[in-house]
């Protein structure tokens, strides 16, 4: 009788620890999900779907990932609000992953933030988890930390790779595959002028020469917005080429019109949808923001920094229009304002910018309503309904900086789609030369053109029009573009640019003058005294 083969027995507890390690292999996401205890032993880790977005950027930058037009794809630029693991997930866990799980112990990291100790606190986590026991049993055939080199500041492997820490502005003398650059201001930084100042030199000028392969090496930019001109508000304006990642506090719809370029789009859906409430509930972020103030919390919370001092135009004064099948109303009157700077260096100056706006309204409605006074007699009080009376709306802002040539194009094209009446051209030099151009090619279209000298200075001019938007006159669609133009115009006088309100004022002074747009008050006198009786009756129509 032969013998019997029994099955050989499986070994669980080997095959769970090669499937957990391959995971980890396979995904910057569960690599942080196994590795938390070594960072926050007393913390439980708290998954938001921000960080599977925040993965996937960079496992794209890990793995070579080219751009449709062939470039790597290799800067991003990443504003979130603190305390959302922005630091350890771009700092300490995903270099950390690329040295071991990812097998690639030769990289370089030279990471930057406003203050050396937060460099150094980041050094020092991401030192502690890749010489653990768990990290060191599943990697440590790749990873060995040198003992010559292992220092806070900076720490090698001994397949060449290493990790320095450094402080913003002083990155000379460094050279990595990847530069992060983790919350380069201090709000007491951000309100320097003079530290501005020095950081964008520093961005601009020494940054860029420290990677190791100017073609692959990759810079990414981690950092809570705490002012216009900080270093993401420098990224954006000189438009340098970043893939953007924004993810507010409190979820605004337009930012779905803004796809990253690898197709990523903000999933949530209500306006005002909070970004992580499994560690931010309502109550909390209400708190935070009740201590914090509207400053803190549109630039840290809302990566949308207000400059302190503005004002002029309150943002609540503007009235979103809102339209179930996205369409505009019947405009009586469109009026275009330009105002205009081009040149051959695109990433400096000013840009030139054109709003469209229109007019809208209907007959006036009067309530009437039967009062009882004190002394028993009745007394007629009329109302009138406010949305009758005419209003304004933006319906087109664009804001670029153009050569001469292409905003001339650029111009007709958006009056001829707008169907614009009027085209207001400021009368400085260059706006001198546009409307002569545009007078010598498209004076046959159907919108004139008209040069407008500005009286006042520019404060003076928003301040003209202010009772405009109080009397909630003023409307805009929820795009992106109409956002910008809001922006700009609620943050003059400290915003950097002010471009759009200038067309703001121009367009607004424009419709006031001409008489096609009255305040409330203005709109209820005109229809009483219509009323009214004045001077003698009229001639009989036949002699008597």
């Amino acid at each position: 009788m032969g013998m019997i083969k029994l099955p050989r027995q499986i070994d669980l507890k080997a095959n769970l620890y090669n499937i957990q390690k391959r995971k980890c292999e396979l995904s910057l996401v569960e690599f942080i999900k196994q590795a938390w205890h070594i960072i926050e032993p007393a913390q439980e880790y708290v998954h938001g779907w921000h960080i599977d977005f925040l993965c996937a950027h960079l496992e794209a930058i890990t793995d070579g990932h080219k751009l449709d037009n062939g470039e790597h794809y290799n800067r991003l630029l990443i504003n979130i609000p603190p305390g959302t693991m922005k630091s350890l997930c771009v700092n300490v866990f995903w270099p950390a992953w690329e040295w071991g799980p990812r097998n690639k112990p030769n990289m370089r990291y030279v990471c930057a933030s406003h203050n050396q100790d937060l460099a150094i606190r980041d050094n020092t986590r991401m030192r502690r988890l890749v010489e653990s026991e768990w990290y060191q049993e599943r990697w440590g055939d790749r990873v060995q930390l040198t003992k010559d080199q292992n220092a806070k500041t900076k720490f090698e492997n001994t397949a060449t790779g290493f990790r320095q820490a450094v402080a913003a502005g002083g990155i000379t003398g460094a050279r990595g595959d990847r530069v992060i650059i983790d919350d380069p201001f201090s709000v007491e930084d951000a309100a320097s002028d003079a530290i501005r100042q020095s950081r964008k030199e520093w961005f601009l000028e020494a940054v860029p020469s420290r990677l190791n392969n100017p073609i692959s090496s990759a810079i990414v930019v981690i950092m809570q917005r705490l002012h216009e001109e900080d270093t993401a508000g420098l990224i954006l304006d000189m438009q340098l080429g970043y893939d953007h990642i924004c993810l507010p506090m409190r979820f605004v719809p337009w930012r779905k019109d803004f796809p990253t370029k690898l197709g990523y789009v903000d999933p949530r859906e209500a306006e005002g949808e909070l970004l992580f409430p499994e560690r931010f509930p309502q109550s909390v972020v209400d708190r935070d923001e009740k201590i914090m103030g509207p400053y803190a919390t549109a630039g840290q919370f809302q990566q949308e920094p207000i400059p302190r001092g503005g004002g002029i135009i309150e943002r609540e004064w503007w009235q979103v229009y809102e339209s179930p099948d996205n369409t505009y109303p019947l405009f009586d009157y469109i009026v275009a304002s330009l105002d205009t700077a081009y040149g051959e260096k695109t990433h400096e100056g000013d840009f030139s910018a054109l709003t469209v706006w229109g007019v809208f309204s209907s007959d006036l409605k009067a309530q009437t309503t039967k009062l009882m006074t004190q002394n028993g007699t009745i007394e007629i009080e009329r109302t009138y309904n406010d949305r009758q009376t005419p209003k304004v709306m933006l319906i087109y802002a664009y804001n670029k900086r153009v050569k001469f040539n292409e905003l001339i194009t650029d111009v007709a094209k958006i009056c001829k789609d707008k169907k614009v009446d009027r085209l207001l051209v400021e009368g400085k030099a260059s706006g001198l030369s546009i409307l002569q151009e545009l007078r010598r090619v498209y004076g046959h279209e159907q919108w004139a053109i008209e040069k407008v000298d500005p009286e006042g200075d520019k404060i003076a001019r928003l301040y003209s029009v202010q009772s405009l938007f109080s009397d909630s006159l003023i409307y805009a669609p929820n795009f992106q573009w109409a956002e910008e133009t809001i922006i700009q115009t609620c943050n003059f006088p400290k915003a950097k640019h002010d471009d759009l309100v200038d067309t703001v004022s121009m367009a607004l002074r424009h419709l006031r003058k001409i008489g096609v747009l009255q305040r409330s008050e203005e709109r209820v006198a005109e229809v009483e005294n219509m009323k009214q009786y004045t001077g003698k009756p009229p001639a009989p129509l036949y002699a008597v």
